[in-house]
């Protein structure tokens, strides 16, 4: 096994495997219900029970469908810190060199601000995790750091007291700063200056390169619109800090921020009519296109032809989740492109927990519902309202040509088809 799939993969302890199956025993759940609940094939849950290593993603996803975190299962639930020279990269990542490109000319400007949004599952922190890789090489070093907002739990969520307190307390940690809240947090002050003094006045005073910030799966912070709103004032502030030219302008250069989210509806907060709308560069990632399909599906040791990528495109079009599962499906469990593609749209084939998942979101919103019955039983492209169309195309559900929207692939139009016809 390559260094790059060990940095990437877990594996359960013995405990942890006790843990599960503890958890699985009292909230009487099947393999197939955390399968369901967590958006993985049972394939996926099977293995780390085996003691396999599986993609860190996929443990997190399996923890939280148990009410669990990921270091009740495993030996080390640290933030994510990227050391020189030290790999997180995908062994499955596929080469996008025109929004890797973009990605790193944006960085490279003081005071940077990059958005990198996508639906669930199009591999955004894959790209994240490149392009800071990249950073790291580039002939003026930039320092980069990781944080994700999966190792918040709910009491940082409270207010945004909590919230501004445990971000600074994690991005010090992910630096491997000592924690010095005391000396820089008075309670007199809003949230937002203080958590501004203590970029400014200790982090990244201590700095001394261009520091590359992470925020990873950041929509869990949007999904708290008393918090988010702030949040997002706060990131925008500091991005304007950098232009300011005044005596604190060159502190708030050196930091560049990468905010990684999904596309879908957060609730209350409209993200692309909040603080952050208009603030630097956006990076909406694409489908794959054939010729990343197949280098994919040869990263899984498949020698296939243009012509059975062809076919399974047919089905599931460019979306990277659902090409991998289909690959990992026909790897691991010697299934065919036909039996794949036969079965896709129904409830025996193995997109049904992602198909599930999506009506089970859907269901959340009648309106919603309503606007993509009528998307995918129409047989040509039609017109929505703009804020309808936007959110279906937020959820990865649709795909906008001019001012018509479309169901986003052939496995959404046949399989809500025959659900909203039951």
């Amino acid at each position: 096994m390559s260094q790059n799939r060990k940095r990437r993969s877990v594996q359960l302890t013995s405990a942890g495997i006790r843990v599960i199956e503890d958890q699985m025993n009292r909230a009487n759940l099947h393999e197939k219900d955390v399968a369901m609940a967590a958006e993985l094939e049972v394939t996926t849950i099977r293995r780390l029970l085996k003691q396999d290593p599986v993609d860190r993603t996929s443990a997190i996803a399996i923890a939280k469908a148990l009410n669990l975190s990921l270091a009740d299962i495993v030996d080390d639930e640290t933030p994510v810190v990227e050391q020189a020279g030290a790999s997180l990269e995908d062994p499955f990542y596929v080469e996008r060199a025109s929004l890797e490109a973009q990605c790193r000319a944006a960085l490279t400007k003081p005071g940077a601000l990059l958005r990198i949004r996508a639906p669930q599952k199009m591999g955004k922190t894959s790209l994240m995790v490149r392009i800071l890789s990249q950073m790291r090489k580039q002939p003026q070093p930039y320092q980069t750091a990781i944080l994700s907002f999966e190792l918040a739990d709910q009491a940082a969520f409270t207010n945004l007291k909590n919230f501004s307190r445990w971000f600074c307390a994690a991005v010090s940690a992910v630096l491997a700063m000592d924690n010095q809240l005391e000396h820089y947090w008075e309670d007199i002050l809003a949230c937002n200056f203080n958590t501004t003094n203590y970029f400014q006045k200790y982090l990244l005073s201590k700095v001394t390169t261009p520091l590359v910030l992470a925020l990873d799966n950041t929509d869990l912070v949007f999904e708290h619109a008393a918090i988010a709103n702030d949040f997002c004032r706060l990131l925008r502030t500091w991005h304007d800090q950098a232009r300011r030219g005044d005596p604190n302008s060159r502190i708030w250069q050196k930091l560049r921020l990468v905010i990684v989210h999904a596309t879908e509806v957060y609730g209350p907060l409209d993200i692309n009519a909040s603080p952050l709308a208009g603030v630097g560069m956006v990076i909406d990632l694409p489908e794959f296109d054939s010729g990343q399909a197949l280098t994919l599906a040869r990263q899984y040791g498949l020698n296939w032809t243009t012509a059975e990528i062809a076919k399974l495109m047919d089905i599931v079009g460019g979306h990277c989740f659902l090409l991998q599962q289909a690959f990992e499906a026909i790897r691991y469990r010697d299934l065919s492109v036909t039996q794949v593609t036969h079965e896709a749209a129904t409830e025996a084939g193995i997109y049904r927990n992602h198909l599930r998942y999506l009506a089970n979101i859907l269901e959340q919103s009648p309106e919603l519902m309503e606007m993509f019955k009528q998307v995918v039983m129409a047989e040509q492209n039609i017109y929505l309202k703009s804020a309808s169309a936007f959110k279906l195309h937020g959820m990865g559900l649709v795909t906008i040509e001019g001012n018509k929207v479309k169901p986003r692939c052939y496995l959404y139009r046949e399989y809500f088809r025959n659900y909203f016809r039951t």
